[in-house]
């Protein structure tokens, strides 16, 4: 599953699942780019882990709902890796809160449609042209794009749902190029989102519902993400892949 030399973009890469995907295909050899838009702290830890381990890696902050920062990360990217971009990890999003169908309004709806999907289309548009055959895009949705999601999350699982259309019609015209475009759908995963969104017994409750009754570790996501990010994923390609302990067959 090498990734040698190798050159990876991750948007929210800084903390929780992207610190993962970060430590991971800098483990396999990638030079990431690590990007993300308020968590400095938590985005310099993550650079130093990498660094720590003997990866490449540079950081670079950026809201990557707006197309002037997404340029200027793939600028940043290719001034300090080189022309290519062979890696896209679409990773930064969030419910940003829960909030019922009567108590959104507009401005909240195009927040979180903005921050899961428009980011998603962005990158991938700005990337794009940066990639030859044998590049790959990793999208992340989520299991709430198969279920609808929680209490308060329509407007979050409306947009992994987009998120999850956009892979497959990705699939369908990068394919040709050579270029493979998956996402990832995690369900319960140990992390800083929980612990924000879900009440403690609902974690419980959730975790005991799957086959193995546990929640997932971000690490577990990312040895997924680097997988398809390799060659050894070269046949796969449209694919939305369920990281969710058996909660849900899809």
């Amino acid at each position: 599953m090498t990734l040698q030399n190798k050159v990876a973009i991750v948007t929210g890469g800084g903390r929780d699942i992207g610190r993962e995907v970060s430590l991971k295909l800098a483990a396999e050899g990638a030079r990431v780019c690590i990007n993300f838009a308020n968590d400095a702290d938590s985005a310099a830890e993550t650079l130093r882990l990498v660094k720590a381990a003997g990866g490449q890696a540079i950081l670079h902050r950026a809201d990557v709902i707006r197309a002037t920062e997404v340029d200027g990360l793939v600028s940043a990217c290719r001034a300090a890796f080189g022309e290519g971009v062979d890696i896209l990890v679409n990773l930064a999003g969030g419910m940003v809160a829960r909030k019922p169908l009567l108590e959104m309004d507009e401005a909240f709806f195009d927040q979180v449609m903005n921050l899961n999907l428009k980011s998603a289309f962005l990158m991938t548009q700005a990337v794009v042209p940066l990639m030859s055959a044998g590049g790959s895009i990793i999208n992340f949705s989520s299991l709430a794009a198969r279920d609808g999601g929680g209490p308060g999350a329509a407007a979050y699982a409306t947009s992994k749902g987009a998120v999850t259309t956009f892979t497959r019609s990705m699939a369908k015209e990068l394919g040709p190029k050579g270029i493979r475009v998956n996402a990832l759908c995690p369900g319960m995963i140990s992390t800083s989102f929980h612990d924000i969104f879900s009440k403690d017994e609902v974690r419980k409750a959730v975790a005991g519902s799957t086959a193995l009754r546990r929640e997932g570790q971000a690490s577990e996501v990312a040895a997924v993400t680097a997988f398809l990010a390799s060659d050894g994923a070269g046949f796969i390609t449209g694919a939305n892949i369920d990281v969710n302990g058996g909660l849900n067959f899809s």
